[in-house]
């Protein structure tokens, strides 16, 4: 009888299908960057990471940088709209502006629990530390700003590259004339990155105040002058933005620029031993202010994928797929390994960098920082290179601005 129920109940077993494991849909994310050169793409390290993740698949989104304000601008309206990518490159500006709207999602628990995080420096991981404490950001690039300089035009000129101030001015005066002029400025967006190193540099201070004090009128005053008075800039100067000022040093209409080693490759693809740089120059007092300019991934808290998204992000900031993406992005690794073989600009765009970081940093991140970089800068700026207002009342907004 026990035997027959046995039986009985394989037979039964042996007529039931096995049922199969259900093959789980690959989890897509959708991630967001840019790059200063739009014709590199993120695609062999999509490749690389979905063949070690065949769960996860990347839909990278290259969206246009503008100077930074079109790619924000998309971002926050994004956000808004409840559409924004799972995961996206970001900058410090951007930092206050995502926290006010809640939409980030904190790192603290994934960076703690990462092999990779060893091989990022302490100095890198302070400044991602967001003022509530927390970290939002994992670092994947980058780079100081430095001045470029045509170094030929200052040896035919019989001129040193400048240290200071005053040394810039003469080397901008001796150098202009014809269709040719001392200096590139970006006086539209992204070029408060010019201005703080002539104006924060020349005595003025993001504190109460220090927008307005005797020292930041004057170096602003002068700053402006070297436009409206000395004529130092080409006239296109006040709507200028990225691709201008670097188109203008490569077709040799200007002598020097700032930007960071992103552009070395291109500059040096047109210009050859030409071109050089140097850290910016120092003011009257001798302090110096140069942007550090950051760039990081995030994850954005309204995304359903969160955990795939870190996989992601996490796997570009790490070994050798840090350093290739650096290579596509023209920027510099994060990883302390990778550092020690970095070979994709010219050794002097790297002492250069390396030599700037004394002066190097980032202005406070406040919701006021994003709006001023974004559109009050921007703005301001113009007005007073075209004469609508004095140099004093453009200090006088950013002070409000800032301060109330």
């Amino acid at each position: 009888m026990k035997r027959r129920t046995l039986l009985a109940g394989a037979t039964v077993l042996a007529a039931t299908p096995l049922a199969r494991p259900h093959a789980q849909k690959p989890v897509t994310i959708r991630w967001w960057y840019h790059f200063d050169d739009p014709k590199m793409s993120p695609a062999g390290l999509v490749e690389q990471f979905e063949k070690q993740n065949p769960g996860i698949k990347v839909q990278a989104e290259n969206i246009p940088w503008g100077g930074g304000a079109d790619y924000d601008t998309r971002l926050y309206t994004s956000i808004i709209a409840g559409i924004a990518p799972d995961a996206a490159m970001v900058k410090f500006n951007n930092l206050p502006r995502l926290m006010e709207m809640d939409a980030l999602a904190p790192l603290d628990k994934q960076i703690d629990a990462w092999p990779g995080r060893s091989d990022i420096s302490e100095d890198l991981w302070k400044l991602h530390r967001a003022p509530d404490g927390k970290r939002y950001y994992l670092p994947v690039q980058f780079v100081v700003l430095y001045l470029y300089a045509r170094q030929d035009w200052f040896a035919q000129k019989n001129l040193k590259l400048p240290a200071t101030f005053a040394d810039f001015e003469g080397a901008a005066q001796a150098l202009t004339g014809g269709e040719r002029w001392g200096f590139g400025l970006r006086g539209g967006a992204g070029g408060h990155d010019h201005w703080c190193s002539f104006v924060l540099g020349g005595g003025a201070r993001l504190e109460k105040g220090g927008l307005v004090s005797p020292e930041a009128l004057a170096a602003n005053r002068w700053f402006i002058g070297l436009y409206t008075q000395k004529h130092l800039f080409p006239p296109s100067a006040p709507n200028d933005g990225f691709q201008q000022v670097i188109g203008n040093m490569k077709a040799g209409r200007t002598a020097m620029t700032i930007h960071h080693i992103g552009s070395a490759n291109e500059m040096t693809a047109a210009l050859g031993d030409a071109i050089t740089a140097v850290p910016v120059p120092r003011g009257p007092q001798g302090r110096g202010w140069t942007t550090f300019g950051d760039g990081s991934n995030a994850i954005l808290a309204q995304g359903s994928n969160q955990e795939a998204a870190w996989k992601w992000i996490s796997f570009l900031s790490t070994g050798e797929a840090n350093v290739a993406f650096n290579k596509l992005s023209g920027q510099v690794t994060v990883t302390t390994s990778g550092a020690q073989h970095w070979a994709f600009q010219p050794q002097r765009f790297m002492d250069a960098t390396t030599a700037s970081l004394p002066i190097a940093a980032t202005l406070p991140p406040t919701p006021q920082t994003a709006d001023f970089t974004r559109t009050v800068w921007p703005q301001t700026t113009q007005k007073a290179l075209l004469g609508q207002i004095t140099p004093d009342d453009m200090m006088r907004v950013f002070e409000k601005h800032f301060f109330g």
